[in-house]
């Protein structure tokens, strides 16, 4: 079992560092960029100038990369919180405990 796990650790990381050390030449750097470099490329080549400016800049690029994770972890834990909620009513309604609290809240005085 050991030796499995292993060998699949190994063909992992194989896996991650072939690609790199195949187009590893200066001249395929480019490939590797995000769209949002090439994107800023290709705007500043076309002579765009923007119409108003950010109100607040982060004050390293790190700062800014935990504001974006926070926002994603923020946004992901809403999308999840839902889904959970609206999971856990289908089931209390199905096992039929819903039936029950409809029945009480029709006693209810108002």
């Amino acid at each position: 079992m050991m030796k499995r796990n292993l060998l699949l650790l190994l063909g992992a990381i194989a896996l991650m560092t072939v690609p790199l050390l195949i187009h590893a030449s200066k001249e395929t750097q480019q490939l590797f960029t995000g769209t949002d470099d090439q994107a800023e490329k290709l705007v500043a080549e076309s002579g765009y100038e923007p119409g108003s400016a950010a109100f607040w800049e982060p004050p390293s690029a790190e700062i800014e990369c935990m504001l974006f994770s926070l926002q994603a972890a923020i946004g992901s834990g809403l999308v999840f919180y839902c889904i959970g909620y609206y999971r856990g009513r289908h089931v209390a309604l199905s096992n039929g405990s819903g039936q029950q609290q409809r029945e009480d809240s029709k006693d209810a005085p108002g």
